[in-house]
């Protein structure tokens, strides 16, 4: 199989497990809604919304210098293995440790504003440690399984924890009630303890599905072997330290705009604008989805390849199709916006006291352009950014996202309290437009890769065309901008059949 098949296969395998991954959440987030207090979802969303950063804290880098050492180091995989593996496993017990001695501190700041509850507290935390702990876990078995080309055994096993969370959250939410109600075998004992609308029961069904992870996982994590090279560990922390702290610097340009929402405007809108501004960003996420799709699939490739004599020319062309493919994307989601709003947020309009009123969340579909924009940007500096992954200057990589967080801090606190949520879309773009031509200009200084720039900026500026006339000048008509859409893949398939032959022949 050539080179460019076995990528785009890997690629649509991890797209698909990324989809179906997406669209059980997207199930599950309506029953959280209807089935929880508000209380409750509070607390979900509290303690869920603390996980990325801890995520990135205990997987400290290690994932994208395991594949760098795999290509350092190929002559010693295993002990790559053992080294990165063994980094997340001592970081994680160390977490551990101190969250257990610090427990009733922990508790107790979660908490806070509420006078009861605290056996039920102790509890969601305590789940909430498993979950992270045994997550951090999993983080190098399957960045093994990528490694290895093994994409379908990584989407059957983050399928199957998918399926088994959003099951465990059927059973405990709806199948225990019908049991007790209609009193099946088990009702009498299952009304001895159940609580119905009990949010302790989402957090359970996480934390079982990530021991049945950690059991599906098992045969990768058995070939751990507690033999580290010391030497070989203290050059993967100078490489990986960078890399945790632009990962912490990427989550907070991620999430920070939604906090600052909250904080700067009156406090009679802040939660509508926010809510606005949250479920309409929800569309701009369809693109986010191919964009963490090629990730899993290209960090690993381009790894695996950097010894190859033409490493340089296939990193290149990889950039220019991953760039028609995400222009071509943004101008489907924008031809079909009108679609997908009603999908997430409902009717334009609806009848209330008998009269008919404007859904306040139409309103904020303005945001989806510069957003879709603002992912089409990240989706590229993350390809641009193997320059500083494979030359060993991760350092950029945490100046490069300190600069997109600075920006997105400093220009959110300037025009939030003017233009709202507006402003942190725009903005979104801005930093994450900044971050990819600071790493094009300081890649090509360093690390020269012959990327095609002119053909990548002539797609993208033609989605933006298009895009700007079927969102404002048609006003988001589903036809017109369905014709925009075939014109424009159709233009580009013409423009590149030639090169789409010969790559997929070889």
């Amino acid at each position: 199989m050539s080179t460019a098949k076995k990528f785009a296969g890997q690629t649509a395998i991890y797209g698909l497990s990324t989809i179906i991954s997406r669209m059980i959440y997207f199930v599950l987030t309506p029953i959280y809604t209807r089935t929880l207090s508000v209380g409750a979802n509070g607390i979900f969303t509290a303690l869920y919304g603390n996980a990325s950063i801890i995520n990135a804290i205990l997987a400290f880098g290690m994932e994208t210098t395991y594949f760098r050492y795999l290509q350092k180091r190929s002559d010693n995989k295993q002990q790559v293995y053992n080294n990165a593996f063994g980094v997340v496993i001592a970081i994680s017990i160390v977490f551990l440790v101190f969250c257990l001695l610090f427990l009733d501190n922990i508790i107790n700041y979660m908490q806070a504003g509420v006078a009861k509850d605290h056996a039920d507290y102790a509890f969601y935390v305590k789940s909430f440690l498993v979950i992270l702990v045994l997550d951090a876990f999993c983080v190098i078995p399957f960045a093994k399984i990528r490694a290895d080309g093994r994409p379908v055994k990584f989407a059957v096993i983050k399928c199957a924890n998918i399926l088994f969370v959003m099951s465990l959250n059927l059973f405990f939410l709806f199948g225990v009630p019908f049991i007790i109600s209609h009193h099946l075998p088990g009702g009498t004992w299952m009304a001895g303890w159940y609580r119905p609308h009990w949010v302790g029961y989402v957090f359970l069904a996480n934390a079982i599905a990530s021991v049945f992870t950690i059991l599906l996982l098992l045969p990768e994590i058995l070939k751990l072997k507690l033999k580290f090279d010391g030497s070989m560990l203290k050059d993967m922390f100078v490489y990986s330290w960078p890399v945790l702290v632009a990962n912490i610097s990427f989550i907070i340009n991620e999430s920070l705009d939604k906090v600052m929402l909250k904080h700067m405007l009156p406090q009679a809108i802040s939660d509508q604008q926010v809510g606005i501004y949250g479920q309409c960003a929800k569309i701009a996420l369809f693109l986010s989805i191919f964009v963490q799709a090629f990730r899993l699939g290209a960090e690993p490739f381009f790894f695996s390849h950097a010894k190859n004599k033409n490493s340089g020319d296939t990193y290149a062309r990889i950039m220019t199709y991953f760039v028609i493919t995400v222009s071509v994307i943004c101008v489907g989601l924008i031809a079909n916006v009108d679609i997908l709003a009603y999908i997430i947020v409902g009717k334009q309009t609806h009848m209330k006291a008998g009269h008919l009123v404007p859904n306040v969340y139409w309103s904020g579909l303005g945001v989806i352009p510069p957003l879709l924009f603002g992912y089409l940007s990240l989706g590229i500096y993350m390809n641009l950014s193997v320059w500083y992954k494979l030359s060993d200057q991760t350092k950029y990589g945490l100046y490069i996202s300190g600069i997109g967080a600075v920006l997105t801090i400093a220009l959110n606190w300037l025009f939030i309290p003017k233009y709202s949520y507006m402003a942190s879309a725009w903005i979104s773009f801005a930093a994450y437009a900044v971050m990819m031509v600071l790493s094009y200009v300081w890649g090509q200084k360093n690390y020269p890769i012959p990327y095609d720039l002119k053909k990548g900026l002539a797609y993208i500026g033609a989605s933006a065309i298009l895009a700007f006339i079927s969102f404002t000048v048609f006003k988001r008509n589903v036809i017109i901008g369905n014709v925009l859409l075939v014109l424009f893949a159709s233009t580009a398939f013409y423009f590149e059949r030639n090169q789409l032959k010969t790559i997929f022949k070889r």
